[in-house]
């Protein structure tokens, strides 16, 4: 069983930058592959990022290429999702997940374990 806390959502003008966190509890957090989703009012959740249980290989929707980073610290049993030069079209809920696949993922239905979500909102 894993746990997912997000934070270090709010508000941010077009152009700037947040760093989403997200904790997570169980001393097998470094076997899971991590991603981060994202859902906007009326859409469907959609895939952002993702990294694999060593940090090695990383993945990210076209939307997000060059502008967002995912890292990992098992240590810390934590995932960031680094994201800057943010858009209105950012604007959304993100989610953090934890998936058992080996590398990374950009299958909802991949992912096992959920957060609650944190609420990232860009104004022009």
């Amino acid at each position: 069983q894993v746990q997912l806390v997000e934070s270090g959502g709010g508000l941010v003008q077009a152009g700037g930058s947040l760093r989403l966190s997200c904790a997570a509890s169980g001393r097998t957090f470094s076997s899971y592959t991590m991603g981060w989703f994202r859902q906007a009012p009326g859409k469907d959740r959609e895939f952002v990022a993702a990294i694999n249980w060593s940090g090695g290989s990383t993945y990210f929707a076209d939307s997000v290429k060059g502008r967002f980073t995912i890292s990992r610290d098992n240590a810390k049993n934590t995932v960031y999702l680094q994201m800057n030069s943010l858009e209105p079209e950012d604007t959304a809920v993100y989610y953090c997940s934890a998936s058992r696949f080996v590398y990374p993922t950009e299958e909802v239905g991949n992912y096992e374990y959920w957060g609650q979500g944190t609420q990232v909102t860009v104004s022009s």
